[in-house]
């Protein structure tokens, strides 16, 4: 099987969503998931010296202690991974897909997740890590520096998986959302599906043709699509065509010259996600 959908799996509240977002796409696909589960190198390590001011037998007595500790810790991660990777192998074998691949790698995430990404097609993973909150801005980091290390298309599942019927496209005429219209219409991941295609700004001559240009693209492919000029701040625009569709996702490029571009990336980000409650591919 050539086509490959990486998906990233960590015992948070997402993971479900992952593996049933990773499913559906294979099947839309006819792709296999490759699972991955990262054990952070640091997780866990106590980084004080409880030793410093201990004589010495009673010193080496508790480093030996703290050894085996670590050890023991260690163990029980490689356990707890084994056993989210037999868990998420199972919610996707359940709904009918193929499993090609489970692997517990140690590491920092971003860098093992870009040394694994090599045979994928697409990068799934959830909203929130297993030690991330809602406040943390931390997350959002992690989402930019996956998307500038990728080449890959990263698919962001929501909290929890819905049948999507439509696809909204953030489109501002620039190069990255262009490749977005382009993926679209050469995926079967969006066959039958409706597009929604959005440019949130004024409207004139030049958004209205580059809107035109991309809905040729995708007709052509055989995808309804509607297309609609809103002037407004994308944030809150993208999130009404969200609350008003109720089964979709929202397709956008990583990097685009518009106002949507600081509305993707950076300190943003983590803002973006957390308002908006459907799934986000995006695509540098």
């Amino acid at each position: 099987m050539t086509n490959i959908l990486l998906a990233l799996v960590d015992g948070s509240t997402y993971s479900k969503s992952v593996c049933d977002h990773a499913a559906w796409a294979a099947g839309r696909m006819q792709a296999g998931v490759d699972l991955l589960h990262v054990l952070d190198r640091n997780a866990g390590a106590d980084k004080s010296d409880l030793s410093g001011s201990i004589a010495l037998g009673a010193r080496t007595a508790l480093l030996e202690e703290l050894s085996s500790l670590d050890e023991q810790r260690a163990k029980l991660l490689q356990q707890k991974g084994r056993a989210i990777l037999d868990d998420a192998r199972a919610i996707i074998e359940k709904a009918g897909q193929k499993v090609v691949g489970a692997h517990l790698r140690q590491g920092e995430i971003v860098e093992t997740v870009i040394e694994q990404e090599g045979p994928a097609s697409m990068i799934m993973i959830g909203k929130r890590g297993e030690e991330a909150d809602f406040a943390s801005l931390r997350l959002g980091a992690n989402l930019e520096r996956f998307i500038r290390s990728s080449h890959k298309p990263v698919f962001v599942a929501s909290r929890a998986f819905k049948p999507i019927n439509t696809v909204i496209v953030a489109f501002d005429g620039g190069a990255s959302s262009q490749r977005v219209v382009d993926h679209i219409a050469r995926n079967p991941l969006f066959a039958g599906l409706k597009i929604d295609l959005v440019t949130v700004g004024q409207k004139n001559r030049d958004s209205e043709k580059a809107l035109e240009d991309a809905k040729a693209i995708l007709t052509g492919a055989g995808l309804e699509v509607e297309t609609t000029i809103i002037a407004g701040q994308p944030d809150e625009v993208l999130g009404k065509r969200v609350e008003d569709c109720g089964s979709c996702l929202v397709a956008m490029g990583a990097y685009g010259h518009s106002r949507i571009r600081a509305f993707v990336l950076g300190s943003t980000t983590s803002e973006m996600l957390r308002s908006c409650k459907a799934p986000v591919l995006l695509m540098r």
